[in-house]
């Protein structure tokens, strides 16, 4: 079963993008964007804003999964009830507001709108381009669908292409596998290793910081 993840993005160029697709006689893939380029949907899932009423009854029910919620926190967790969610939301709308920092996502099903999990952009320093993420797929049988490469995607091409940001990073803990998996599937690199710096259950695990620069991604493309 696979498990949620995290990440973080921007980008410069808006009517037409960015070089050859891949050149004769090269392995060397390159990402080709346009006006049409669909910014905010892939094949199965879309990024989305809050739904009030709706939302905060999957997600309250996504904070009593102890494994999602300390995949997707360092700090120590709790269940929420639907109430608690919402005013979470409104707070955080207001952060969004008041700060110019942060970006927030659900990410949603194409087939039927159904809340999937989540994504945020935040802490972004603009003066040098940099920005952190964090993304989850809260329920377990949604996890191991690809669902999260789609939406890691989307959120790397908003970061880039569409907030011209220079580098993305990404914080995880040595025991989310499947996150630190889907960040090196991306190109991310792993730059810091901050050993025991997580205690769960008595046990000590490292810390791990990656980071994907915008012409890594450029050049890379798209893993799906």
């Amino acid at each position: 079963m696979g498990k949620p993840v995290a990440v973080f993005l921007l980008l410069e160029m808006l009517y037409a993008k960015i070089s050859p697709c891949k050149e004769r006689g090269s392995k060397r893939r390159f990402i080709m964007l346009n006006i049409q380029t669909p910014l905010f949907e892939a094949r199965d899932i879309r990024l989305g804003p809050i739904d009030y009423e709706k939302d905060p009854e999957v997600e309250s029910r996504w904070t009593h999964d102890s494994e999602f919620m300390r995949l997707m926190e360092l700090k120590p967790v709790r269940p929420l009830a639907p109430a608690m969610v919402k005013k979470g939301y409104k707070a955080l709308e207001k952060e969004i507001e008041e700060d110019k920092n942060l970006f927030y996502f659900t990410i949603r099903a194409q087939e039927d709108d159904r809340l999937l999990g989540k994504a945020v952009l935040e802490w972004i320093d603009w003066a040098n381009g940099n920005g952190y993420l964090r993304m989850g797929i809260g329920s377990g049988g949604d996890r191991g669908q690809g669902l999260g490469t789609q939406a890691l995607g989307l959120l790397l091409r908003f970061a880039f292409a569409e907030l011209s940001l220079y580098r993305v990073t990404v914080v995880m803990p040595e025991y989310c596998q499947a996150g630190i998996a889907l960040a090196r599937k991306f190109g991310f690199v792993e730059e810091v290793r901050r050993r025991k710096a997580v205690l769960r259950d008595g046990q000590e695990y490292d810390l791990l910081v990656f980071g994907l620069l915008n012409s890594e991604w450029t050049q890379a493309g798209s893993p799906e």
